[in-house]
């Protein structure tokens, strides 16, 4: 999917998100600085595949947690979690690097990746997300978010990081 075809799904849902265009952001920090306060929950997004690359996993936090992935890897009963390669990320997510978000999912039709949401970011009345690229920034709700993840066949494994 291109950026065309998340917002033309996006609008078939009857999902209206707030849009930030900005320059190219790789960090966190760099995102937080390039959109404005909107009140949503920043999001952090790891895309991570276990020892073997039978299971990827793309865990979504918030920008101000940091992730221990051992701790992590332990609470989704994983081997050895480890970030997935830029080719695994364009095969399963349709993204490149720096571009990781949870409307990724809607290029995994064969549903391959598991979806854990921090409790903080599923709680979040509105969050931001990526449209494939990290050059604009969506804000959607939390009905939003379940509507697209109800469209695209992923559940999310809501846990706690600390």
């Amino acid at each position: 999917m291109t950026t065309a075809d998340i917002d033309a799904l996006l609008a078939t849902l009857s999902i209206t998100a707030e849009r930030y265009d900005h320059a190219a952001v790789f960090t966190c920090e760099e995102a937080e600085r390039a959109v404005p306060d909107t009140g949503a929950v920043h999001t952090k997004n790891l895309f991570l595949r276990d020892k073997r690359g039978r299971r990827h996993v793309l865990l979504v936090t918030t920008c101000a947690k940091s992730v221990n992935l051992r701790a992590f890897a332990a609470q989704a009963n994983a081997d050895n979690l480890s970030f997935a390669s830029a080719d695994r990320l364009s095969r399963y997510l349709g993204v490149s690097p720096g571009s990781v978000t949870l409307l990724g999912l809607a290029n995994d039709s064969s549903r391959a990746v598991e979806l854990y949401v921090d409790e903080e970011v599923w709680n979040a009345h509105r969050i931001h997300a990526h449209p494939l690229v990290n050059t604009a920034t969506l804000v959607l709700t939390h009905g939003d978010v379940v509507q697209f993840l109800e469209h695209t066949g992923h559940s999310p494994r809501v846990i706690r990081i600390a």
